[in-house]
Formats: C-alpha cells, sequence, structure tokens
C-alpha cells in the first residue's frame, strides 16, 4: 500500500516540477486564458482511459488542490462495450492513479456497428450524447475532454483538406442539446509529446486504442488523422515551428481578407 502511495506521490510531483514546462504551465494557461473554470462549477470530466483523459484528471485534481476558489469534480468513464482486459485495465489505472471514477456502461459499440463507414461519427455522436446525460444526472454544468494542443492543430488541417472548411476545435463550446451545459478542454495547449514523455518517466502504460472501429481502420490502412500527423511531422523537419504557428494563426484570424461565402445555388 505505501509503495502505491509513493508512486501516486511520484506521479504528481512529474506534473508540477519535472514537466512543468511542457504540461502544468500550459495547463494553468490554458484554463486562464480561455475562462475555463469559475467558483462553485461542478464539472465532469470524462475518462476513456487513455493517456490524455488519465492525464487530464490528474491536471484537473491537482487544480483543485492548489485553486484559489472552490469547485467540484466527477470523474465520469463510460465503457461502451470495451473487452474484459480492457475495462480491467481502465480500472486498474485509476485506482493506481487516485481517480474515483463513476464508471457507466452502455452498448455503444454494438449500436454503432450497424453505421458501416459512419461508424465513428456514430459512435462519437454517441458518446457524447451520454455524457452530458450522465453529467447533468450528476449536477455537472460542465464536461472537461482531454484533447490537446495537436488534436487541435490536426482537426484544423483534416477540415482543410477533407471536410473543405474553415473549422477549429474551441477550447470550449455550450451545448445545442442540452442547454445549459458546456464543453471545455483544459488541456488546449499542452502538447503531446510531454503528455507522452511524462507516461514513460512514470512506467505508466494506458489504454492505446480500445475502440474496435478505429482497430480496423488502422488495418485497412490507417486513417485521415494518421496522414495529417505524417504529414505534419514532415513539414516539422523544414519548418520546426509549423504546429505553432498554425495555433497562433487560429487566434490571429482576419475576416475582412476573406471572400464571401457562396450561396447555394438555386434549383
Amino acid at each position: 500500500m505505501m509503495e502505491n502511495a509513493e508512486r501516486l506521490a511520484r506521479v504528481e510531483r512529474s506534473i508540477t516540477k519535472k514537466y512543468r514546462k511542457e504540461i502544468w504551465s500550459p495547463f494553468i494557461a490554458g484554463v486562464k486564458t480561455y475562462r475555463l473554470l469559475e467558483e462553485g462549477d461542478r464539472i465532469a470530466v470524462c475518462i476513456s482511459g487513455g493517456k490524455d483523459s488519465m492525464l487530464l484528471a490528474k491536471l484537473m485534481q491537482l487544480l483543485q488542490r492548489y485553486s484559489d476558489f472552490p469547485f467540484d469534480l466527477e470523474f465520469l468513464a463510460m465503457d461502451p462495450g470495451y473487452s474484459p482486459q480492457n475495462r480491467a485495465k481502465l480500472l486498474a489505472n485509476a485506482e493506481l492513479l487516485g481517480v474515483p471514477l463513476h464508471l457507466f456502461e452502455t452498448n455503444i459499440f454494438d449500436v454503432a456497428d450497424w453505421g458501416g463507414k459512419n461508424a465513428c461519427y456514430l459512435c462519437a455522436r454517441m458518446r457524447r450524447g451520454h455524457l452530458y446525460k450522465q453529467a447533468r444526472e450528476l449536477g455537472c454544468g460542465k464536461i472537461a475532454l482531454g484533447h490537446h494542443f495537436n488534436d487541435v492543430i490536426e482537426t484544423t488541417v483534416m477540415a482543410m483538406f477533407y471536410g473543405a472548411q474553415l473549422q477549429c476545435m474551441p477550447p470550449k463550446l455550450s451545448s445545442k442539446n442540452y442547454p445549459g451545459m458546456e464543453l471545455i478542454r483544459p488541456m488546449y495547449r499542452v502538447g503531446e509529446e510531454g503528455i507522452l514523455s511524462w507516461a514513460r518517466y512514470n512506467q505508466l502504460e494506458f489504454l492505446r486504442c480500445a475502440c474496435r472501429f478505429t482497430e480496423q481502420t488502422a488495418a485497412c490502412g490507417g486513417s485521415k488523422r494518421q496522414e495529417v500527423k505524417e504529414l505534419l511531422r514532415d513539414l516539422r523537419r523544414t519548418n520546426p515551428n509549423v504546429e505553432k504557428n498554425i495555433f497562433k494563426s487560429l487566434h490571429h484570424i482576419y475576416p475582412q481578407t476573406f471572400p464571401p461565402q457562396e450561396r447555394q445555388a438555386e434549383e
């Protein structure tokens, strides 16, 4: 028991000390810059079992410990149809890291399996709906997701290349289907490289991908997101700041330089 307590203390200390520049400081900067938290908030931190959401849980716990104002946290984990091994790993890591999970079950994987090529989209929509519903039942007004800096960049590039639109992943978003509920992304400024390094340093093994649909896509040659990851990696060889520049461009928009939106031709 003492060994687990010592390991947990080491994990938490590494966030605020060893990885202060890579993780803690950009996390705090994001929370303050985008005004993601307010006094009296009750937030459902959504846990998938991957490295991002588990780190988010620890960051939110530490922030609650050191915050100048009080707020409440619930740690919400959904089992959409995980294998027994993945479910066990999720629970074991939560216990190791001192994260008290509120776990609920759904049959999302089985339902989304009927979606064919749209399975991933259908799964994501259903997941979000279940999380909002459970969060509201727990009295939460916000849900926090573990999307990070690289997710923001990749999503932006994907929207341009494959969606033919300029669209970003915002740091906070009001729900249309659940009035009064808000989605926040506290790790908006935290880079994935720091997250990976933190996990390796603490010898932590999280769920990599517990989704059967993503596994099928990978077997068929990879996803569009993976293509964008590889493209950005290639661009970094000649421009190390390419991702930072894309991120900054999202904060420096000049609408007057854009053409008027095209109108749909009338039939």
